[in-house]
């Protein structure tokens, strides 16, 4: 039976000197892992890279994917801390607007340094990381209800939150995680508008989807 590796960090930086320490170390796996990839990646050439001695990085980290793991959590709070401010801020606005800044949000998360973000997303099962992925979905899946409950008169009649929260939350993530990561399209100017589109038709009633330059000529002619 294999050893278990080891992946929380073996302490926790206390005086300003050893949080930059810390900090180097990070930056320098990031680059090393986008450089070479996780299985060329090595605690020794990421300690060169960040300019310590390994004696120092095994302080911190007791192996490469303890620095993984802590690389994750970082993406995973900032994750977390950014649809928890904006469904904080977002909280009375209509559904669209709600779902368009929402899902600019999720596109921005994911197109900072895609390429890290790829190396991380691959070697989450190997570190043991699943789990904090799932809490930052069921987070986010409280807060979508949440918000949804307060819009009840918005949605469709027959929505089920049971069922749609779910689909919203995990459909959102999959095509900004696909569209940045695998397919180059963070960039692209119709992207977070036809994400947007396509969860604004699934959950709105089918009175109040229409675009409000669209609903003001409807009452024009029906004014006349």
């Amino acid at each position: 039976m294999p050893a278990r590796v080891v992946t929380g960090p073996r302490k926790r930086p206390g005086q300003e000197r050893s949080r930059q320490t810390v900090e180097a170390i990070l930056a320098a796996a990031a680059r090393v892992l986008v450089r070479l990839g996780y299985d060329r990646a090595s605690t020794n050439r990421i300690a060169e890279a960040a300019g310590v001695s390994i004696g120092s990085l095994y302080q911190y980290f007791p192996s490469k994917e303890a620095l993984v793991a802590a690389l994750v959590e970082r993406h995973v709070d900032e994750i977390s801390s950014a649809m928890a401010e904006a469904f904080d801020r977002l909280r009375t606005a209509p559904i669209r607007v709600a779902a368009a800044a929402l899902v600019q949000i999720m596109i921005d998360v994911h197109a900072v340094d895609p390429p890290l973000h790829r190396v991380l997303h691959e070697q989450v099962p190997r570190v043991g990381r699943l789990e904090q992925f799932h809490d930052v979905e069921r987070r986010m899946m409280a807060l979508t209800r949440a918000y949804l409950e307060l819009h009840r008169n918005e949605l469709r009649p027959d929505l089920d939150l049971d069922v749609a929260v779910p689909i919203m939350v995990q459909t959102v993530e999959a095509l900004s995680h696909s569209a940045v990561l695998h397919h180059d399209l963070h960039a692209h100017p119709r992207l977070a508008d036809e994400i947007t589109e396509l969860v604004v038709r699934y959950l709105l009633d089918p009175d109040a989807r229409r675009r409000p330059g669209r609903a003001r000529r409807a009452r024009r002619m029906a004014g006349r």
